[in-house]
């Protein structure tokens, strides 16, 4: 698994599963596709923000919060050059060159597991599923009646139940990444975890991205990596895939790319 991959950085290769190896495939293409924007070696960083996130957590009052220095920051971006991934597709294996490298899936990670349970459900037969996993939806087809699935996308500022849109699934995957979920604050600035490889910070254009595409894992990825674009840059990587997208601007505006209206429902 990724840990053990992690856990041998520098030491050794390590035998993985055709799935693991897939994934990483996969997240090694949307690098050379983002232009490094999705960085699943970028585990270091992302490390230095989760370690100061859950002692915000921790915390009885946002007082004492702190942010991590660019010192910090910039050593650790010295350890997140993907090129030292080594994928050995022929005897399965994955090694890390730089001893203080780790990888971070979390852009691809849960999208890719939605997907693979999916087509493992299709190839038994299972015809009509919604698999729903935070912010990660996928359906196998649409329900028993033939009707579409209603997907809501959450409101930003409000509740779980609160939605800016519902809408038409049957098929494929709408995944959503946001600055709602996992953040903290300091002196009443909010600090999320998509955090934005040039800058080294969490990405400040967007408060959302929502994705519509066939697969998952692709749509998990997309998402991540817009979250990081401009809508311009964003619009040709969608164009590139097929695919559809709602922004939530930092103002609250919503913006859309040319077919998403197509699955809104209301």
């Amino acid at each position: 698994n990724v840990k053990t991959i992690n856990d041998n950085a520098g030491s050794a290769p390590v035998e993985v599963d055709d799935r693991i190896l897939s994934m990483l495939e996969l997240a090694d293409q949307m690098y050379q596709t983002t232009n490094g924007k999705l960085n699943i070696a970028m585990g270091s960083v992302l490390n230095i923000w989760h370690n100061y996130r859950e002692a915000a957590e921790a915390a009885e009052t946002d007082a004492d919060n702190k942010l991590p220095t660019m010192e910090e920051l910039e050593a650790a971006a010295q350890h997140c050059d993907i090129n030292n991934v080594i994928i050995d597709a022929d005897a399965k294996t994955v090694y890390l060159a730089d001893p203080e490298m780790l990888l971070d899936v979390g852009s691809v990670g849960k999208g890719y597991a939605v997907e693979m349970v999916c087509q493992a459900a299709e190839a038994r037969g299972l015809t009509s599923a919604l698999v729903s996993v935070g912010g990660n939806v996928r359906a196998t087809g649409p329900k028993p009646d033939g009707e579409a699935w209603v997907v809501g996308v959450q409101d930003p500022d409000g509740g779980a139940e609160d939605y800016l849109h519902t809408l038409w699934a049957s098929e494929g995957s709408v995944v959503t990444s946001g600055d709602y979920q996992r953040y903290y604050y300091v002196d009443g600035v909010k600090y999320h975890h998509i955090i934005d490889p040039e800058t080294l910070y969490p990405a400040t254009l967007w408060r959302a991205v929502t994705v519509v595409c066939e697969d998952s894992g692709l749509a998990d990825a997309l998402s991540t990596s817009l979250f990081t674009m401009t809508q311009d840059e964003g619009q040709a990587l969608l164009d590139e895939f097929g695919a559809e997208a709602l922004w939530v601007a930092a103002d609250g505006q919503l913006l859309y790319s040319p077919g998403f209206s197509d699955y809104i429902k209301e």
